[in-house]
């Protein structure tokens, strides 16, 4: 019995986190993403810059974004949940998640000549 209350336990909470997750908005992410000053480095779209990497169609889960945009210590300044709320992220890293993949240089015609 005891243990059956800790996977209800383990199981709400993974219910609940997923739930967050799911919350995310890309285009409230747009937005945070252009206030909080991403596209300055990243690109408007995430797609790099000369100070910042790309950040568009991202692979990493979000919590190893997270680790990094609050405890980095290169030249990218860390940025605080006073500064970036956990909700603010959520949405960016799902903006730079919803991001198209570029098209096929084959498949523009002023680049097929």
């Amino acid at each position: 019995m005891r243990y059956m209350g800790m996977i209800t336990t383990v199981a709400a909470a993974l219910l609940v986190s997923s739930t967050v997750a799911f919350a995310a908005s890309a285009e409230k992410g747009r937005v945070a993403f252009g206030k909080n000053g991403c596209w300055q480095c990243h690109g408007w779209e995430g797609q790099g810059g000369i100070a910042g990497p790309t950040l568009a169609r991202t692979k990493l889960p979000l919590d190893a974004v997270d680790a990094f945009v609050r405890n980095t210590n290169g030249p990218m300044p860390p940025y605080s949940k006073k500064v970036l709320s956990d909700e603010d992220l959520a949405d960016i890293y799902a903006f730079i998640s919803a991001q198209p993949a570029p098209a096929d240089p084959k498949t523009i015609p002023l680049l097929a000549r």
